[in-house]
């Protein structure tokens, strides 16, 4: 894995807010347009949602580090390493769709395709195998940051998860000799121990989610 590259356009776009506060502002203009379901502190709420996508963000290499370590430990690394090769490369060299967007904005982006791709790839393991392989629950931060980038493009993003999950794990992959190997792994409790340091992202940054609030 080559978290270092993904670490240091992080920090390069980290600069660039600080710079220029571009994603602040954007978020100031997005405040009042957010979903109600959406719940955000009344105080500080643009400083709370730009602590969320910094930390959004922030998250992507090291869940790709520990990831890959959870993996190679459970022995299930052939399987696993592919599914976050990808994501790193929606860093790295991302989609064509995203071309012109720079800085936080643009690794809001990224970020969210790469999150995006754990959760699908989750949503495969837990139905062959009755349990993710990547016990993070990011449905809530996710379902955020999809309301920040804005429904039409994270739909567009969302497409391009899928794709790729197609093109990468079809029926076969779950129909090898080893797969019960693999369910005993995901079944250990070294695997479930090691995921236990990652809480909740959206909860621990206290914007939350109510599912029943109606549309603004």
């Amino acid at each position: 894995m080559n978290t270092a590259a993904l670490r240091e356009q992080i920090k390069l776009a980290q600069q660039h807010e600080a710079e220029t506060g571009q994603l602040t502002r954007q978020l100031e203009v997005q405040l009042p347009h957010l979903h109600s379901a959406i719940q955000i502190p009344d105080v500080d709420a643009k400083g709370v949602m730009t602590r969320f996508v910094a930390a959004y963000i922030d998250q992507v290499p090291d869940l790709l580090d520990a990831a890959n370590a959870v993996a190679r430990e459970a022995g299930i690394e052939s399987q696993i390493k592919p599914v976050l090769k990808i994501a790193e490369q929606f860093f790295i060299q991302p989609p064509a769709i995203m071309t012109g967007h720079i800085g936080l904005d643009s690794l809001l982006d990224e970020s969210y395709l790469a999150h995006r791709l754990v959760e699908e790839v989750n949503d495969l393991y837990i139905k062959h195998f009755g349990q993710p392989l990547i016990p993070l629950d990011m449905t809530v931060a996710n379902l955020i940051a999809h309301q920040l980038i804005g429904e039409a493009f994270a739909n567009q993003l969302d497409e391009a998860v899928h794709h790729a999950v197609d093109e990468m794990l079809s029926e076969e992959s779950f129909a090898l000799e080893s797969v019960e190997a693999y369910r005993e792994k995901l079944n250990s409790p070294d695997t479930g121990a090691a995921w236990k340091r990652w809480p909740c992202l959206s909860r621990q940054l206290g914007v939350g989610l109510d599912l029943d609030q109606p549309a603004a």
